[in-house]
């Protein structure tokens, strides 16, 4: 698969060649600033690959920064997953911050913003100012608390840091412009009173910076130049520049937004995922049907298939939803010639092969990726007793069934042409095993050439067959409708499909006893498969489907 180490054409590499040309920047300097109160998705990936490339591109830097302001929702799981998916998609922060560790900087500058008559303490309630904030076409009314002078504004503040109010008794709230027609400028709450420990500065701070009112401070603080966020924050810019401003920091950044991403019938709100979490109704934030970046990881996808999709959906200002088989496409493009061709069955029925000999093992040769000789070849043993599918015989099949049934003869791969002679059934009727004879002239690559079979089954030897167990998924959500807060018209976990994860007992060939977690395999006929790293066990892998073979998607022109 190609290398996309740049990003393709794009607005704001426009932007950033002018600020270099021009003198505005000498370095370019960007970020990615997760809040570590869940794990990443694939939206999250996109925004990763943006900061860094574009970073990299301009031989510029990129920090890593846990804006870790609410205290309630984060937690130090979320900060050691974050930095793993950034490391596992292969990309290097130069520095690692924290947003806690601007607390006593972000309070000196609200402080200026007191001093300057920008910012005043409110004792309305949180109801009360989301009551008097105003809608689109009408103004917010203003706080009867706005006009406290500075004197009583500081030292309300300096109490509300000192511990003496309870949670939500009073905030602190920037003083703008309550007729303004952007609603991000009515006065936004700018600090609030939270009593719990924090998992970085622990119990020193009761009172914790807002996110829209933290973030352009910690940019400033860190000599961002190109503040890069997804356009839902488009509203939230003259804010951002705002506080910039008034706060009188000697750096300013400026924000620039991209199109999000988002993949069709997949979860990407952390709210509904956490949902799903904390309802068991999937196996952890790394569950395979998730589109975290550790269940893709799980599952099986790989980097390189994650940033060239990424790559392809490209940058731009345009939200639109993605089809889920493009990046089912760019895994198989990755994996057709990186993972070994073996034999898989999934649903198990026996073949005895009657007039093979008793007690006799063969070795057959077979490629281990007929699309990359490189990989070599293993042998493969072959005896009187193997497994094929279940769904590869039929008692009474339609036309062009090619497979086997009563009298019919096909070709075992890399192997021999069998002919099904007896069906033994249980006594519910069942079929439990077939009796067949095979041809010992029709040994694969023998040039044998008396006669032709129109089909071709995969088998694995019974004696020497490794237990497994293949988690095989499907959709996690039923449907693709909208996921903006508000738009469903279903509730979300009626959505959600109950058939997702379908776990089934079969066999793997003998070499894959020792497979280990994260290797991945193309099963012939069934698709590409990992090794669970979370259940699989010496000697009795779990494979997870990463994705069937074929699809009906193809890229755009």
């Amino acid at each position: 698969m190609e290398n996309n180490s740049f990003t393709p054409p794009n607005f704001i590499k426009n932007i950033i060649t002018e600020d270099l040309k021009s003198g505005k920047v000498n370095k370019v300097v960007t970020r990615f600033p997760p809040e570590p109160n869940g794990y990443l998705h694939i939206g999250h990936a996109k925004a990763i690959w943006i900061n860094f490339s574009l970073a990299d591109e301009f031989g510029g830097r990129t920090h890593l920064r846990f804006d870790d302001t609410n205290p309630v929702k984060e937690d130090v799981e979320y900060v050691k997953s974050i930095q793993e998916d950034v490391k596992w998609l292969g990309f290097e922060w130069e520095e690692l911050y924290y947003a806690s560790d601007y607390f006593e900087e972000m309070y000196e500058r609200a402080l200026v913003l007191i001093r300057k008559g920008k910012a005043y303490v409110d004792d309305l309630s949180a109801d009360q100012i989301r009551e008097t904030r105003g809608t689109l076409t009408e103004p917010g009314q203003n706080s009867p608390f706005r006009d406290r002078s500075v004197e009583e504004n500081l030292e309300l503040f300096n109490r509300m840091r000192a511990g003496e109010f309870k949670d939500g008794e009073r905030v602190l709230r920037a003083k703008i412009d309550m007729a303004s027609p952007n609603i991000n400028l009515r006065d936004p709450v700018i600090y609030r009173i939270v009593h719990a420990a924090h998992h970085n500065t622990g119990d020193k701070w009761c009172i914790y910076p807002m996110y829209a009112y933290a973030h352009p401070l910690e940019d400033a603080i860190e000599g961002v130049t190109h503040s890069l966020c997804s356009t839902e924050f488009e509203d939230q810019r003259p804010f951002y520049d705002w506080v910039i401003a008034e706060t009188e920091m000697p750096c300013e950044p400026h924000q620039y937004e991209f199109g999000r991403l988002n993949l069709e019938g997949a979860v990407t709100s952390k709210r509904k995922l956490k949902q799903l979490v904390d309802e068991g109704l999937v196996d952890g934030w790394d569950d395979p049907r998730l589109p975290t970046i550790s269940g893709l990881r799980r599952r099986g996808f790989t980097p390189e298939a994650i940033k060239a999709f990424i790559y392809e959906t490209g940058i731009s200002k345009a939200f639109g939803h993605i089809d889920i088989r493009m990046l089912e496409h760019f895994i198989r493009e990755d994996l057709k010639l990186k993972a070994p061709r073996t034999m898989a069955v999934v649903d198990p029925l026996k073949v005895v092969i009657t007039n093979y000999p008793e007690g006799q093992t063969e070795l057959l040769e077979a490629e281990n990726n007929s699309e990359n000789e490189e990989m070599g070849s293993r042998q493969i043993p072959f005896s009187r007793e193997i497994y094929i599918e279940r769904e590869d015989f039929m008692e009474d099949p339609p036309s062009k069934y090619f497979r086997l049934f009563p009298g019919n003869e096909v070709r075992l791969k890399h192997a021999y042409f069998i002919k099904c002679n007896d069906v033994i059934k249980d006594e519910t009727g069942k079929v439990i095993e077939l009796h067949c004879t095979y041809d010992p002239e029709t040994k694969s690559g023998s040039g044998f050439t008396g006669r032709k079979v129109k089909g071709t089954i995969h088998w694995v030897e019974a004696s020497q067959a490794v237990p497994a167990e293949f988690r095989l998924y499907e959709p996690l959500i039923l449907d693709n409708e909208p996921e903006e807060e508000g738009e469903e018209e279903k509730p979300f976990l009626e959505r959600v499909n109950p058939n997702s994860l379908t776990v089934v007992q079969g066999y793997v060939e003998p070499g894959m006893k020792d497979a280990a977690p994260q290797d991945k395999f193309q099963f012939f006929r069934h698709g590409y498969f990992n090794v669970d790293p979370k259940y699989s066990k010496p000697g009795h892998p779990v494979f997870n489907l990463i994705v069937s073979l074929k699809s009906s998607f193809q890229l755009p022109k």
